[in-house]
């Protein structure tokens, strides 16, 4: 039989684990959103530096998509929402910033793994959006 342990079932089945969870994996946004916050002449020197102008508008463009995205996927209650807003958001940042297509060598080479990880990171906001909903039926 390959049943879930009872004190592992017990620990997934948790309403605090499943907010852990999702704290964790929106930690990048969040923690970016709020490193902007704090220093928004930063936000607009990384926005220029990807060709994004006017720098002040697509800073707080970024910093409302990472912090609310993530607000809403941590809160459960529209973390479909959520999960879609940060999943186009995060496939923005590849076409725009981690295209490696367009680099050579070790440059490009280091934007495939960071678009293939950000690939990751879209599957854990659908993951992190569905176990918000099962968790919101099981209440």
């Amino acid at each position: 039989m390959n049943a879930t342990p009872r004190p592992t079932a017990a620990i997934l089945d948790s309403r605090a684990f499943g907010v852990l969870a999702r704290i964790l994996l929106t930690f990048p946004y969040w923690g970016s959103g709020l490193a902007k916050l704090i220093d928004f002449s930063g936000a607009q020197a990384e926005m220029g530096m990807f060709g994004l102008h006017p720098t002040a508008p697509f800073a707080i463009a970024v910093i409302i998509t990472q912090l609310v995205g993530s607000g809403l996927i941590i809160h459960g209650r529209h973390a479909w929402l959520g999960a879609g807003w940060l999943a186009v958001f995060t496939v923005l940042t590849i076409l725009i910033v981690h295209h490696f297509w367009r680099l050579e060598g070790m440059m490009g080479l280091v934007a495939f793994h960071t678009a293939t990880e950000h690939v990751g990171m879209i599957g854990g906001l659908m993951l992190g959006a569905i176990q918000a909903h099962w968790a919101r039926l099981r209440a």
